[in-house]
């Protein structure tokens, strides 16, 4: 009896020793560790690549931002401002049924097939919209030079990016309500087009925040 009792109690203490080893070791001296080389070698990465205008923190080149006017006393939905390049459309704005304080920004793609009509709904009236928000006096958009990004939202409804050919789209407009030239905005949007990675993976793309900054900077004379 007493040699199980003893047994037991080594048992237990090799367990609990076994236990602190784990919970420093893995817990904390390997976070600690990766945390540390990550600093030293990627720290942009390693903080979320985060994004810096007159140095504030403004956002993360990894997720898209909406830039709507203010939201309007009877309104669901806030209209896009119209002066800045728009990004994808985000169909994850969603409410959250335990916290009932916040309207969450929620990420995941809307999962419907090609033929569903709620999703050929949305992508027809969102076509309409941009049409008509980017068409100015002697330049109308034609829906077939709409590309596919400017009416349906990523796999994580939080894209960062869009197509060149969606800001080019959008560049008479953002021209027109900010009182530049076309040529001066074009040159933007060259500016911070990025090439595929390694030259072949992806397609080109458009990180809107960045734009934007770029955008604000021009307008205020920078």
């Amino acid at each position: 009896m007493n040699n199980s009792a003893g047994n037991t109690v080594r048992l237990l203490w090799a367990g609990l020793r076994a236990l602190l080893v784990l919970t420093i070791v893995c817990g904390v001296i390997y976070p600690l560790a990766v945390t540390g080389v990550a600093q030293g070698i990627l720290p942009d990465k390693s903080n979320g690549s985060e994004i810096t205008a007159n140095g504030k923190v403004v956002g993360s080149e990894l997720i898209g931002q909406r830039y709507d006017l203010p939201l309007k006393k009877g309104e669901e939905t806030a209209a896009p401002d119209l002066k800045w390049f728009q990004p994808r459309p985000s169909n994850g704005l969603g409410t959250n049924g335990v916290n009932t304080q916040y309207k969450l920004i929620l990420s995941g793609a809307t999962n419907r097939s090609g033929d569903n009509k709620d999703l050929i709904d949305w992508v027809t009236a969102a076509k309409a919209a941009v049409v008509k928000d980017n068409s100015v006096p002697g330049h109308p958009v034609s829906p077939s030079a709409v590309p596919a990004d400017a009416v349906t939202s990523s796999g994580s409804g939080l894209d960062p990016d869009i197509s060149p050919q969606y800001a080019q789209l959008q560049v008479r407009r953002v021209a027109e309500r900010n009182h530049l030239g076309v040529d001066q905005v074009e040159k933007l949007v060259e500016q911070h087009t990025d090439g595929r990675i390694l030259g072949f993976v992806g397609e080109p793309r458009v990180n809107v925040l960045q734009l934007n900054i770029a955008l604000k900077e021009l307008v205020n004379g920078g």
